[in-house]
């Protein structure tokens, strides 16, 4: 009986840990790909020469790489075989663990008994190839959109974090494993290849007639030679299958599936420079017919020039312009904050069609999706402007964070990403486009989102063991990118910005080119200003959760303030009550002129404190909302607070609208107290847009709750929303002018937004009015791009089949990604069950990609009319939808997707009896099933 596995390898016993042994190391990986998009279906195959450093005597060697790749060759060369006879090694010397992707590799045959402590020129030589899928993991395939012909283009590129890179070559794929890497690329002539590094030689290539694996460590073989041939893709359950054992002259034997089109077309040979030292999860490339716009990146600190480049297809190109512009702004201040240059020879972006997350920062070729790097000014909204913009800031970021400084392992991701978010979403938008107010508008994008799901039973520390590399996805959350960032930010505000910079440009310096942890961070900071940065951050980071200060006054002018541990559902035990956090208070006092001042130096280190006000009447904890805790005050205060929130910032406005609905929800106040609070801010003169988006997603929460309440309670609800939000209305208007603050856009997209989910008849007359000459004659001129999201879901949901097949043509042949994205919102917005069925079909039928489903499920769960239909969708079409996310973090926004806006006890039994025997073990991707459960408890 055969012990065969697809991918040519026996199977392995099951190993403890997912961490690779560190006997060997691989100093430099030689990798040459060649993409061969017109065969049928597409494929990849590659050669890999690894030079190892022997670190203790082994007889065997294990590395990474996953079942869907298939070895056809290994060989072994070193400074002690002087022959060729040994260098072979069968296949049948290598097994797989398919749990972890650790392949074992038996040298026992070796002279010797295997290899030997510091034995020199160590090489490893892989032959491999597989299919090209449409994963979107992996080496994996891209379509574009189709051209006037109806023929889509076709792509290669790669996505390997966090574990994927061993699904495309054999590979050491752990981040603490630094490499070089001298790349090559094979391709069809009309095909651009790109990679991380600079392409130095570009040539014809023809696999040599006479090229076997007897002579790769032949000083006169050229690496690529035994890719000659077409792949061959086997039929063993739709997955890859290995090859027999045996010489193969230039050519892959084998059972072949599909076909290969003759092309007489040539190839070529792609060579790029060698790489400096870095991590498997960053390495990149890509093949297909690309263009390109160019600039380039004048460094003050080296007194070089970078070229910058943004790649596309022919058809994305000339939206791509803004994006290209941000790497050269925003390269020259990240140099000047962190004293440290960029440190490769050029920084290339390429645009993909399929991408599972936002996107990617591969060192020197950073990837994303249409979304995330296209940006038409004529058509696309202010929001889709801010996207292209944090997200390109985001990924320079890691250029520093990340690629040139790595975390060791997992469980410090957050290094990488928290810091991402605070410099790439913050730091360096507040230098470039002040404008956006990106200091307030962090605490609408990352705080807020951070509180909430921090604020779960289920969350886990912002630093969190990781021993099972399968487990990588979970921690891809609001902790690491949010939270993280949001501490820095605190930090950042006790030690003062400047001093908070510095140190960690001094922590950067001192690790460049290699990895680092958490402690070399706050050493960093603590060198700068010190403080001992360790012990204030110590339960920020290793501790789950975060406090509630709750305020009580008394009649000598002093406050008692009590920390705990907030939980939404209120209901914390004393068990998980015992984390006491170094606490900033930033007290803030309003004198009798009005005039704030701010006590930076009041710190709350133990369970209850005293906080003497000196005669202040009038006070607020956590000034600029810069603390990651929430505030509960006595119901008096709160009124008080609420008269006087228009003396304080637009972040402290912020702040209070939403502690007080958060803490409502959770029990610990009434949401008349909140409501209240509201309505003083409002008839204060409210007017800018932060506090109002606030106060409208507290109410949103509140309706999303009530959703099935009586209709006379919605309707009354409606009305307060009305009377609140219609005043603004009837001064903004949906016209702006060509100048006009961004501020006042964002608003207007709001309040029209709010009124119209109210039924406001007003709004929906003129949404209506507005759509009338786009649905007649295609005459978009009275659909303002900030509000056409809003627009098309309202006159679908309002309309019948005339807008839905209208909305339905603008998704088939978007302008541009941001109104493809409108498009999606709309058509899961109806009322009409057979418009809606319409829609749930397409999510089947091939006709939404991958990557945009969670955005349907998000915009059927928003509906009221499809809430439980979308759920119901998702039980039924569990295990297909795991075969369509098999290793992806889609998965996670569909679970959310499908089930967070249901709020009934019934909904919540549904929930827990459908996953129960779903554990994490069994599908490591899926999002914490506790989470989710606690989630929808709070919504009821």
């Amino acid at each position: 009986m055969s012990n065969a596995v697809p991918g040519g390898a026996t199977s392995a016993p099951e190993q403890e840990g997912h961490r690779l042994p560190t006997n060997v190391y691989p100093s430099l990986y030689e990798l040459v790909i060649k993409t061969d998009l017109v065969a049928s279906p597409p494929t990849f195959s590659g050669e890999a020469l690894v030079h190892l450093d022997i670190k203790e005597d082994s007889s065997t060697v294990q590395f990474h790489y996953h079942k869907t790749l298939t070895i056809t060759h290994i060989a072994i060369s070193t400074s002690d075989l002087k022959t060729t006879s040994n260098l072979n090694i069968p296949l049948s010397a290598l097994s797989l663990n398919e749990e972890n992707d650790v392949a074992t590799l038996d040298l026992s045959a070796l002279p010797g008994g295997g290899l030997k402590s510091g034995q020199k020129q160590t090489k490893i030589f892989f032959r491999f190839e597989a299919e090209l899928k449409s994963a979107m993991h992996g080496y994996y395939r891209s379509e574009g959109d189709p051209d006037e012909n109806g023929k889509k283009p076709i792509y290669g590129l790669t996505q390997f974090e966090a574990t994927e890179a061993r699904k495309a070559f054999p590979c050491w794929d752990e981040p603490l494993v630094k490499s070089k890497f001298a790349i090559s690329m094979i391709a069809r002539d009309k095909n651009t290849s790109l990679s991380n590094m600079p392409a130095i030689s570009e040539k014809p290539w023809k696999a040599p007639s006479n090229a076997s694996v007897d002579n790769v460590f032949n000083e006169n073989y050229e690496l690529g030679s035994l890719l000659g041939g077409s792949v061959t893709l086997g039929k063993t359950e739709g997955k890859i299958e290995g090859i027999t054992e045996g010489k193969t002259e230039g050519k892959t034997e084998g059972k072949t599936e599909g076909k290969t089109e003759s092309n007489e077309e040539g190839w070529k040979m792609t060579k790029y420079e060698t790489s400096p030292l870095m991590s498997t999860y960053l390495v990149a490339y890509a093949s297909g017919q690309f263009v390109s716009l160019e600039s380039a990146h004048h460094s003050k600190l080296t007194g070089k020039t970078v070229p910058l480049k943004i790649y596309a297809t022919k058809d994305q190109i000339k939206q791509a312009q803004f994006a290209l512009d941000i790497k050269k702004w925003a390269l020259p201040v990240y140099e000047e904050i962190f004293d440290i240059p960029y440190a490769l020879p050029k920084l290339d972006t390429l645009v993909a069609h399929d991408f599972d997350a936002g996107a990617m920062e591969n060192w020197g070729l950073i990837t994303g999706r249409t979304t995330a790097y296209l940006y038409d000014p004529e058509k696309s909204p202010l929001s889709a402007k801010k996207r292209v913009a944090v997200v390109q800031c985001h990924e320079l970021a890691h250029m520093w964070f990340g690629d040139i400084v790595t975390m060791k392992w997992w469980d410090n991701l957050w290094l990488n990403e928290a810091f991402a978010t605070l410099m790439g979403e913050l730091v360096i938008l507040d230098r470039i486009w002040p404008e956006w107010k990106p200091r307030s508008q962090f605490l609408k994008s990352h705080l807020q989102g951070a509180l909430d799901l921090d604020s779960q039973r289920s969350s886990h520390p912002i630093e969190v063991d990781c021993p099972d590399s399968n487990q990588i996805a979970q921690i891809f959350d609001a902790i690491s990118y949010s939270k993280g960032a949001s501490v820095l930010r605190m930090l950042a505000s006790v030690v003062g910005e400047p001093t908070f910079l510095k140190g960690v440009s001094i922590y950067l310096k001192k690790h460049i080119y290699g990895n680092a942890e958490t402690k070399d961070l706050w050493d960093g900071i603590s060198e700068a200003s010190g403080l001992d940065v360790a012990k204030i951050m110590k339960n920020w980071t290793l501790k789950v959760g975060f406090p509630v200060i709750k305020v009580e006054e008394s009649s000598d002018g002093k406050i008692k303030l009590t920390q705990n541990r907030f939980l939404s559902t209120g209901d914390v035990k004393p068990e998980e009550d015992e984390t006491i956090w170094y606490v900033p208070l930033e007290v803030a006092t309003l004198d009798k002129d009005g005039k704030i001042s701010v006590d930076h130096k009041a710190t709350l280190e133990e369970r209850s404190s005293t906080y003497d006000l000196k005669g202040n009447d009038s006070f607020k904890l956590n000034a600029q909302t810069v603390g990651v805790y929430r505030v509960s005050y006595e119901p008096e205060r709160l009124v008080k607070l609420g008269k006087e929130a228009s003396k304080y910032t637009i972040e402290d406005r912020v702040g209070l609208v939403s502690d007080a609905a958060t803490l409502a929800r959770a029990g610990y106040a009434k949401t008349s107290g909140s409501l209240s609070l509201i309505n003083e801010i409002v008839k204060g003169g409210e007017e800018e847009y932060l506090p109002w988006s606030q106060i409208g997603s507290a109410l949103s929460r509140l309706s999303g709750a009530w959703w099935e309440q009586p209709e006379s309670t919605r309707k009354a609800f409606n009305k307060f929303r009305i009377d609140l939000f219609r005043p603004l209305s009837g001064k903004l208007g949906f016209e702006g002018g060509k100048d006009e603050l961004p501020e006042i856009k964002e608003l207007r997209e709001l309040i029209i937004g709010t009124l119209a989910a109210t039924e406001d008849e007003v709004i929906l007359k003129e949404i209506k009015e507005r759509f009338q000459p786009f649905l007649e004659n295609n005459d978009d001129s009275k659909i303002p791009p900030d509000l056409q999201r809003t627009i098309f879901s309202n006159v679908v949901e309002h309309g019948g089949k005339a807008e839905y097949e209208k909305l339905l043509n603008v998704y088939n042949k978007p302008p541009n990604p941001s109104t493809k994205v409108d498009a999606m919102y709309a058509l899961t917005s109806p009322k009409d069950q057979e418009l809606l069925d319409r829609t749930f079909k397409m999510m089947g039928d091939g006709s939404v990609k991958d990557q945009d489903l969670y955005i349907f499920f998000f915009g059927l769960s928003a509906n009221k009319y499809a809430r439980r239909q979308i759920a119901e969708y998702f039980v039924k079409q569990y295990d297909t939808l795991m075969k369509r996310y098999p290793d992806g973090y889609g998965v996670n926004y569909l679970v959310k997707g499908a089930f967070a806006s249901l709020s009934s006890h019934d909904d919540l039994k549904m929930v827990k009896d459908f996953f129960k025997d779903k554990g994490e073990s069994k599908r490591p991707h899926d999002m914490s099933m506790s989470c989710l459960i606690a989630y929808i408890d709070i919504l009821h």
